[in-house]
């Protein structure tokens, strides 16, 4: 079976998750529909989405069923004869009383008939895949003519066979037949005489139907041309792809830029050519950037030297900008593009740029102190956190604004700025993207979090807040952002505390924070937490587990990162059911109880010999070491625990008992405040 829908071109980023879909509705559909199937194939172009089916089934299998109606009492009258309700439940199964036959069930006698199915043929069924090509949904879709169906592009034909034969609907005013369009521009319209000539008929229209073909068509030919020239074409997969979506008959192609051009970044000539363009680049065997690139075109070897030419026209007027505005940037020193700042909005219920600059300054400072950095890092930490914006009214950054933070490194080191403020100006943006690069430099490293700390708390203070999917400043992606640099540079920070930071910084600069309150910090505590348990499910842990690392905000990402992983090594432990339950017991009994932070012990108030040897083993267990050595003197705690419970009423009448049972089992809870909230474990 053959089914393609032909389309106006579709954005490039589209077509594989389009085609995907596709796929994965047409197996929904034989499975709803009892069709039996072999393998199914899909093939995807700009104008086109389709899948082939093989080894389909003729028709659905026959069933017989046996259908449950009412009780017998109610079934059958007195004198034995069918009552409306059998009649009726009889009729609606298309069938007659005399089918009726009795089953016991549970005591009680029901009517039951057998119900067989006869299964109909795919040529009758096929007919309904319409509902399938209707049903499809993209990130966006559009209306044409005078309908108000939406797709991601107009329709224009779909080709629907089963073997020879026609699968006959309509969608639109477009009926099904058994004729595909070849190549806009070299091919031409012809008809298939059976589903099987798909995809090889359009090879002869000059459309290579098959996306992995035609990537591989791609990469053979750059690769030829790479041996030829002794170049190394640069091909990231992204691009590759999306080249690839944008093509139905490739041909690569090389072509060249002024070797003057050179002079600018490589960054800014990468971005030129890869994201502009979408043209790969090409270095040296030594790693530097030439002169040249390659590209793909849609279509054969026919005028190709015209089309070199106009792609090399249009990456010479982009490179004439850049050139242009790498010069008059220069002309400008930092502290003047500091200044333009005052006047740029950072969000305009928020403040200027400036502001923010400032705000990230006082919390760049406070986290130094948290961290422990050198004189010298703290020099350069502060010199960073005062100009990193710099870039942004650049005219470069204005060209291309995907070059924020480079610029700003390379600016920066033209003006004579330390290799660390400069590094950390480029880094502050890291990561850009869900498990991206992250910042290499401590300095780097900081500036980061403080200003990914109070685009977080200024957002959330103008209740600004992500919902759903919807999330336009990106406020997911820096909470993480925060969570796997901290991660990665082993350092002590806590949700609560960072927040903390913020608020005890509001309140020195309440011209800077204006609209921050208590209520804020945590609305943006939870929803920080809240990243840090998806960065555990990355990591394939449990749920259970999650939520109870995840329970306490004064830990450290660290340690709750540590503490998952520790509770994931030990979970099939023979003893871990026991030592889990155990915590639980102590964890449970001291948050119902109403006593002071760290309540002394009172030894001569106990009353048997679990109350002091627990006492021992406590006052013995060390609060230092790793996480693994803390999970091992609980393991360790579990027998005089059990055997304290055994002996001892907690909650005894005398208040002098049960408080100073309740101070001993709460200064035991607070060797397990590092695991969060073990009593969130399902150990049953």
């Amino acid at each position: 079976m053959l089914l393609e829908i032909g389309l106006e071109e579709i954005p490039a980023h589209v077509v594989t998750p389009s085609v995907q879909q596709l796929a994965q509705r047409v197996k929904e559909f034989f499975k709803a529909q009892r069709l039996d199937f072999g393998q199914l194939q899909v093939y995807s172009t700009p104008r086109r989405l389709a899948v082939k089916v093989l080894d389909l089934a003729d028709k659905q299998p026959d069933i017989e069923e046996e259908v449950k109606g009412p009780a017998k009492k109610i079934a059958q009258q007195a004198d034995g004869s069918w009552s409306k309700a059998a009649v009726g439940f009889t009729r609606g199964q298309k069938m007659t009383p005399d089918d009726i036959y009795f089953k016991e069930l549970k005591g009680t006698e029901y009517v039951y008939v057998k119900k067989f199915i006869a299964g109909k043929t795919a040529a009758a069924i096929l007919p309904e895949l319409k509902s399938v090509v209707a049903a499809m949904n993209f990130p966006t879709m559009m209306r044409w003519g005078s309908n108000d169906f939406k797709y991601i592009r107009p329709i224009r034909w779909i080709t629907a066979l089963l073997d020879q034969q026609v699968i006959d609907f309509k969608l639109l005013n477009i009926t099904t037949g058994r004729q595909t369009q070849g190549h806009r521009f070299l091919g031409h319209a012809i008809e298939l005489a059976a589903a099987s000539d798909y995809p090889q008929a359009l090879e002869t229209v000059y459309v290579i139907a098959d996306a992995a073909k035609r990537k591989e068509l791609i990469k053979q030919q750059i690769a030829q041309l790479a041996q030829q020239h002794q170049w190394d074409i640069v091909v990231e997969p992204d691009l590759l792809e999306e080249v690839n979506n944008l093509v139905e008959y490739p041909t690569v192609f090389a072509g060249s830029f002024a070797d003057k051009y050179l002079a600018i970044p490589d960054e800014v000539l990468i971005t030129s050519m890869r994201d502009h363009q979408r043209f790969f680049y090409v270095r040296d065997q030594q790693g530097k950037l030439l002169p040249y690139f390659v590209s793909v075109r849609n279509g054969n070897q026919k005028s190709l030297n015209n089309v070199i030419a106009g792609n090399e026209k249009v990456l010479t007027a982009r490179l004439e900008d850049a050139a242009f505005f790498y010069q008059e940037d220069q002309k400008l020193s930092i502290a003047q593009y500091v200044a333009k700042l005052d006047h740029v909005m950072f969000h305009d219920k928020i403040g200027t740029m400036a502001e923010k600059m400032q705000r990230v300054g006082y919390l760049s400072h406070a986290l130094a102190g948290e961290i422990g950095l050198s004189a010298t890092e703290q020099k350069d930490l502060s010199r960073a956190a005062a100009i990193y914006k710099f870039d942004l009214v650049t005219g470069m950054v204005g060209e291309f604004a995907e070059l924020q933070g480079v610029m700003g490194e390379k600016y920066a080191l033209l003006q004579g700025e330390t290799p660390a403020v400069a590094t950390a100006i480029r880094e502050h943006y890291l990561p850009t993207e869900a498990g991206g690069k992250l910042p290499a430099t401590k300095v780097g490293a900081i500036l980061a979090i403080a200003d990914k700390l109070d685009s977080i708390t200024d957002f959330f203070a103008a209740d600004m807040l992500p919902s759903g999917s919807n999330d336009p400043y990106a406020l997911r992606r820096q909470a993480a952002g925060i969570i796997r640099i901290c991660l990665a540079f082993d350092w002590p920070l806590a949700i609560k505390p960072l927040l903390e930071l913020v608020a005890k910084t509001a309140q020195q600069q309440p011209a800077l924070y204006q609209k921050i309150q208590p209520a804020h910090v945590n609305e943006a505590a939870e929803f920080m937490m809240d990243r840090m348990r998806k960065q555990l499910e990355t990591q394939q842990n449990a749920f259970d587990i999650i939520n109870a690392v995840t329970a306490q905000p004064l830990n450290s990402f660290t340690t709750i990162a540590q503490a998952a992983e520790i509770l994931e090594t030990h979970r099939h432990d023979a003893d871990f059911k026991q030592t889990i339950e155990a915590a639980g017991r102590v964890l449970r009994l001291t948050r119902k109880a109403d006593l002071p932070d760290k309540q002394p012990v009172q030894p001569d108030l106990f009353e048997n010999p679990t109350e002091k040897q627990l006492n021992q083993a406590v006052t013995a267990a060390k609060t230092t070491g790793t996480l693994e050595d803390l999970y091992q003197q609980l393991r360790n705690l579990r027998a005089p625990i059990e055997a304290y419970f055994d002996k001892t009423m907690v909650m005894s009448p005398d208040q002098k008992l049960q408080q100073n049972r309740l101070a001993q089992l709460q200064q035991l809870a607070g060797l397990f405040q590092s695991f969060g909230d073990l009593t969130a474990i399902n150990v049953k």
